[in-house]
């Protein structure tokens, strides 16, 4: 085929998988279904949804998608605040054959930088830094403009059996489960993680390259990557040495679920407290399945382990969204260890908060590949006695009211 034109491919719960020319779609790291690829490297069940608008331009099939959301964010208390921002991604790719495998190219945009260096209003967050100076405390700092700019081959060496190699300015290693925007659980949520930095932090990181065995549902990949955050700059690119590592194993015992087990030794990732390395360690579980005809269930269960200086802090997720026809009703609970919630040039004492949030959004289709959606959600924060005169009270809230414009 040469520039014929396929349109939107949904891709979820179907029994054979995608379809392009007749023949089964497979990944672009090995001969599994196309589904089964996230964000990176990661994985996710290869019943997950994975539509895109499509096509086909000589051994080139392109894709792209994307979402832009224009937010209204309220959180209450005395380190509340509000804020209205346009958050989102555009991501494009192009594959083709080559030899017994593939090479893709990937890149990955964002309209964050345009809501200022501070971020949004996000009680319980806090990393990065909007100066240089200051670290973010109850605030989702915003992604750089280049979320990815990547390159991938893969050789197959077996009707089931794969080599890859990854690298990314951006890019992301291979620790952790897929980043939060791409968990089918909760990508319809406009509202940040407060486990980010536990669990999927270093999906924007300047300088990857990963190296990789598929033996049929098995996935072992080796990282080197560049594990400083990135800084207050965010229209830029940065550049580092790939001086951490990062292991993961996956496994993929279903087309339901997908479970991953990582670890990373992270070095001087932190811009204010460089000389300082972290280990981390992730674990989770993704879960997707068509109930029925039109109705869609997918759930996260994930923990991460953060160790800086000897201190061993945890995080724990658990995700979940049901799709019916336009509707999506998605919602998440976290608990997370968090040394950084009060302003200090130092790690803190660690304050054991959480956090519950349920939302839901209505699409409304306006063409073949794009619609418009509105949704809300709402958040209960809880913290403990130690951090209530900061806070005002116990369990301070947060809401948001969204429109959004999807290209699917």
């Amino acid at each position: 085929m040469n520039h014929e034109q396929m349109g939107a491919v949904p891709m979820a719960g179907m029994e054979h998988g995608a379809r392009q020319g007749g023949h089964e779609m497979t990944g672009a790291l090995g001969p599994y279904p196309m589904e089964r690829e996230s964000s990176g490297t990661a994985w996710q069940p290869d019943e997950s949804e994975h539509m895109g608008l499509m096509t086909s331009s000589g051994n080139w099939m392109l894709m792209a998608h994307g979402t832009l959301n224009f937010v209204y964010d309220h959180q209450s208390g005395r380190r509340g605040d509000d804020k209205a921002f346009a958050s989102g991604m555009l991501m494009g790719m192009a594959q083709r054959p080559l030899g017994n495998g593939k090479l893709q190219l990937r890149a990955s945009l964002s309209p964050d930088p345009l809501m200022g260096a501070r971020g949004y209003p996000l009680l319980l967050a806090s990393g990065e830094t909007a100066n240089g100076q200051d670290r973010l405390i109850d605030r989702q700092h915003p992604h750089d403009l280049f979320m990815e700019l990547s390159a991938s081959v893969s050789q197959n060496i077996g009707a089931k059996s794969s080599v890859f190699l990854y690298g990314g300015l951006p890019g992301e290693p291979a620790f952790g489960p897929p980043a939060f925007m791409h968990r089918e659980a909760i990508m319809d949520s406009p509202e940040a993680p407060i486990s980010h930095h536990w669990l999927d932090s270093t999906h924007i990181s300047f300088g990857v390259l990963t190296a990789g065995l598929v033996i049929d549902n098995v996935k072992v990949e080796v990282s080197r990557f560049n594990a400083r955050e990135p800084d207050q700059h965010r229209w830029n690119i940065e550049t580092g040495p790939l001086d951490s590592t990062a292991v993961r194993l996956s496994w993929n015992p279903t087309r339901e679920l997908s479970l991953q087990g990582s670890w990373g030794k992270f070095i001087d990732p932190e811009q204010l407290e460089p000389g300082v390395d972290q280990k981390r360690l992730s674990a989770s579980l993704l879960y997707a399945r068509e109930l029925s005809p039109g109705w869609k269930l997918a759930g996260t269960l994930a923990w991460g382990r953060k160790t800086v200086e000897h201190h061993d802090d945890d995080a724990f997720v658990a995700e979940a969204s049901l799709k019916h026809s336009d509707w999506t009703i998605f919602g998440r609970g976290e608990v997370t260890e968090n040394r950084e919630l009060l302003p200090l040039q130092e790690h803190g004492p660690a304050f054991r908060v959480g956090k519950v949030s349920i939302g839901a959004v209505r699409d409304f289709r306006i063409s073949p590949h794009l619609s418009v959606g509105a949704g809300a959600l709402f958040a209960l924060n809880f913290v403990p006695d130690g951090l209530k005169p900061y806070y005002g009270t116990s369990n301070p809230t947060g809401m948001m009211g969204f429109f959004r414009l999807k290209l699917d």
